[in-house]
């Protein structure tokens, strides 16, 4: 049985700039309903991911920052593994070398060098305030993650990550979509977000479901009992799921829940 449901959001359950769908909408309500926890796992920032929680009516703790940072609907923090002040010093001389746009987090607020296109289509729509400013000014203590972005060329991040992990293998690198590379603390892993809940709800994780689109949700897919990749989830993700659903824009999350959730069957 079902007792928890691990998603991602951005291609999971919300395709980029659209509202949810009312039958998507329905579907986490029957969830919570029917006493499943419902939980919002993402690479987003705490407070980008909270207008979808309370859109959807889910109160449970939000996983963000790909498992850096977990806060329950109050505000409280239950877990944060930040990004090493020296890592992150020498992340930004990497990224001012190589002239590539890198969102800086800290304490869940956003900081960029650079106010330009690549900023503004990253916080359009998602209630994302950012402040510019130089680096050289912060005090760098609290950093959740660095996102390096370039909106035109995914090889280019691809090479980005290889670089990356090969001078940094204790931390955590990642493609999360074509244009991101995301950089994080080595424990700041979606998988161990879940298992930090599990542990804190006395779930077994073999009676989670976990569900998501990109590269930076494999390790989430394959640490839940039923790991579910979306049907536009990449070529990586589909090959470690047990079970490839339907895309984002044709409710895949929906039909994964009808699929596996027994609860919802025996309403």
């Amino acid at each position: 049985m079902i007792k928890l449901i691990a998603t991602d959001i951005d291609g999971t359950i919300l395709k980029w700039g659209l509202d949810f769908t009312p039958t998507l909408k329905k579907c986490i309500k029957d969830l919570t309903q029917s006493g499943v926890k419902v939980v919002l796992v993402t690479g987003r920032m705490h407070c980008a991911a909270i207008p979808v929680a309370k859109e959807l009516g889910i109160d449970t703790p939000i996983v963000s920052y790909q498992g850096g940072l977990i806060k329950d609907m109050n505000g409280k923090t239950l877990y944060q593994c930040n990004l090493g002040e020296n890592y992150a010093k020498e992340i930004i001389q990497w990224a001012r070398k190589n002239n590539i746009h890198i969102n800086l987090y800290l304490d869940d607020k956003l900081y960029v060098e650079n106010d330009n296109e690549i900023v503004k289509s990253y916080t359009d729509g998602k209630f994302i305030d950012y402040t510019v400013c130089s680096f050289d000014g912060l005090e760098i203590k609290n950093v959740n993650k660095i996102l390096a972005i370039d909106l035109k060329n995914p090889d280019k991040v691809t090479g980005w990550v290889e670089e990356l992990r090969e001078k940094y293998p204790e931390l955590y690198l990642v493609k999360s979509t074509p244009y991101f590379c995301e950089i994080g603390s080595g424990d700041a892993k979606k998988s161990l977000g879940v298992k930090f809940l599990c542990d804190m709800w006395g779930i077994n994780p073999q009676e989670t479901l976990t569900i998501g689109d990109q590269d930076n949700d494999i390790d989430l897919v394959q640490c839940g009992g039923v790991g579910v990749a979306m049907g536009n989830g990449t070529p990586a993700l589909l090959e470690c799921a047990d079970f490839i659903t339907d895309t984002v824009e044709n409710d895949g999350f929906v039909k994964a829940v009808e699929k596996y959730v027994t609860q919802l069957q025996e309403l």
